[in-house]
């Protein structure tokens, strides 16, 4: 046979593919390509919990179900970051209903806690204490899970929680991005569990926790009783007696996550999805708001006069979030004044369009008539899940309840000791929450997405949507282009990747801001993940940030044999 004219035939095709991949890298901002399938999508930090979620997409589970598998990885191969002693918000969509649902899992404090308790038994005067048994609060991670698989699974907790708990018996190399070193959290149970040989995990050493793995098959035999009323319970409460807390059966065995309605904005046409409080998500909607007053577009992607508007959006929508977001049980929040658009455009008048603001205050809204970790999943039939789960600081309290291999969460440390504080601590009340899921729709496409990174949330949700509706970034480029984030309150302090030209720095600290530089991809600004459904094809795309260790991986289609 004469091979020559399919050589040259292969020759041909090959310089045109290169043609093209030059036109399609000519404007190419982003490290990695867009996943694209048409089976589901699970997105998360870490390519096993990834894997995990994956797998139970491949056995039939659908999109709810693999989050909680992927979730439940997440915990045992990341465990500074979150896991069964934590707190969790999802928003969920169900494609055969076209419905939102949002839920709230996160947890409350102590009945029997008080500011003078936690004052006089922790030795603190101003400030709640960041770790340490007087910080936690009781996790709703389990009660999360179980809400979700009960009213939207297919699969048992047997299924889901099997990946997670082969990686605590047999073990994982620890990714480069997750090593931990011993840190300061040095309570015995804590040294036991997270530093064998006296020390934390480099990347590449396996790391085994078959403690967690006895806790996770606790809740597979008895559901998330057996967390609340069970054994696990009675061991929590073990560990807050020895330690002077307040943490009793009751608290636990009482508590029950909520089903919520997502709060929502427009931004130029799409509708942007957040939770309510107790958590920072109104910020993120506020601030496109502040910014939907302002021709973005026109300025250019993070420009000089684009990145000025946002820091000062910023500054003005976490004013409102400190001075009016708590627990709404307890608290009066002006949700629907703080959203509308009026009071947009009468907010977006103190910012200068020349200078910085050092100083900003809460507005007057019209009364109405740390360590995170965020995925998100997709699967074949359009079903989407937007999820957050955290610990709040790194390993959270360091307290580990005897034999169970997970942290409790420190998230009471968000709680105000000024009793005038609508976040004031009280028994039985949520604190501020910064963990926020995220969800926007326009027309046929859906897109579940998320950042982590405690304050740093609302921000980073403002830009990733700014970068898909007024520059039509793909949605891998949205993720990781560079951004700014502002953690304090107040000031003219700003920090941002060096990837934003220097020339714009320059310009940005002529008008008053002054920038740290970060690296081009930095965990400062946080990671983020995001699925996004085109119900007019029904195609899928995933997108993860290149500064985590993470990935989005496609359900294996399924081949007959």
């Amino acid at each position: 046979m004469n091979f020559r004219p399919v050589v040259r035939c292969f020759v041909f095709v090959g310089c045109l593919a290169a043609v093209r991949l030059t036109a399609a890298e000519s404007n190419r901002m982003q490290s990695r390509s867009i996943v694209a399938t048409q089976q589901g999508i699970v997105a998360t930090e870490q390519p096993l919990a990834s894997q995990a979620g994956a797998t139970i997409l491949a056995q039939g589970g659908n999109a709810m179900d693999a989050i909680v598998a992927a979730n439940a990885a997440m915990g045992v191969v990341y465990p500074a970051a979150n896991g069964m002693g934590g707190d969790l918000f999802a928003i969920v969509y169900e494609a055969k209903t076209g419905k939102l649902y949002g839920l709230n899992a996160s947890g409350w404090a102590p009945a029997a806690t008080s500011i003078a308790l936690v004052k006089e038994r922790a030795k603190v005067t101003e400030k709640m204490p960041q770790s340490g048994i007087h910080a936690v609060t009781v996790p709703g991670c389990v009660e999360g899970w179980e809400k979700l698989l009960t009213r939207f699974g297919r699969k048992k907790f047997a299924d889901v929680l099997a990946p997670a708990i082969a990686y605590a018996e047999k073990g994982f190399p620890v990714t480069e991005l997750i090593a931990w070193s011993g840190g300061s959290k040095r309570e015995p149970n804590f040294s036991k569990t997270y530093l064998p040989n006296g020390r934390g995990l480099k990347a590449g050493e396996v790391f085994r926790n078959p403690d967690v793995a006895w806790s996770l098959r606790q809740v597979v035999s008895g559901g998330r009783d057996a967390y609340y009323r069970g054994e696990i319970a009675r061991r929590i409460v073990a560990a807050s007696e020895r330690l002077g807390g307040t943490m009793a059966l009751a608290d636990l065995a009482d508590f029950r996550a909520e089903w919520v309605e997502p709060i929502s904005t427009t931004y130029r046409g799409w509708t942007v999805y957040e939770l309510p409080p107790n958590g920072q998500g109104i910020g993120a909607l506020e601030m496109l708001n502040l910014m939907e007053t302002f021709p973005v577009a026109e300025m250019g992607h993070n420009s000089t006069r684009a990145l000025h508007l946002m820091i000062e959006a910023k500054k003005l929508a976490y004013a409102d979030v400190l001075r009016f977001v708590a627990d709404p049980r307890f608290a009066r929040v002006p949700v629907a004044g703080i959203l509308s658009k009026d009071y947009a455009r009468e907010r977006a008048k103190q910012i200068d369009p020349l200078r910085a603001r050092d100083e900003v205050e809460a507005g007057k809204p019209p009364e109405p008539g740390s360590d995170t970790t965020y995925l998100c999943a997709v699967d074949s039939e359009g079903n989407m899940v937007s999820l957050i789960q955290s610990n709040y600081g790194g390993f959270g309290s360091g307290v580990v309840p005897d034999g169970c291999g997970f942290v409790l969460q420190n998230r009471g440390g968000l709680f105000s000791l000024d009793p005038e504080s609508p976040n004031a601590l009280a028994g039985r009340k949520r604190p501020l929450h910064t963990i926020i899921p995220a969800f926007m729709e326009k027309g046929d496409v859906r897109i579940a997405f998320g950042c982590m990174n405690g304050w740093n949330q609302a921000q980073a949700h403002a830009q990733i949507v700014s970068n898909l509706v007024d520059f039509k970034l793909n949605l891998q480029a949205a993720i990781e282009a560079p951004r700014f984030t502002k953690i304090t309150f107040s000031g003219l302090d700003v920090a941002m990747e060096r990837r934003i030209p220097a020339e714009t720095r320059t310009e940005l600290e002529a008008m008053g801001h002054k920038i740290t530089v970060l690296g081009p991809f930095s965990g400062t600004v946080g990671g983020g993940q995001a699925v996004l459904r085109d119900f007019a094809t029904g195609v899928n795309f995933g997108a993860s940030d290149p500064r985590k260790d993470g990935a989005a991986i496609p359900e294996p289609i399924a081949v007959e044999r």
